[in-house]
């Protein structure tokens, strides 16, 4: 749980420094959505 959640984490301040345009910022929302839902799963 403590790995998936700091990888949680990594992946969360990736998108966050990397959507420079909506339309990227709307990716990396949905990405971040689909890490948690594929977490939430486990």
């Amino acid at each position: 749980m403590l790995r998936a959640s700091i990888a949680f984490l990594m992946l969360l301040i990736v998108a966050i420094q990397g959507c420079n345009t909506m339309e990227g910022m709307g990716k990396d929302i949905e990405s971040t959505g689909q890490a948690i839902e594929e977490e939430a799963s486990d």
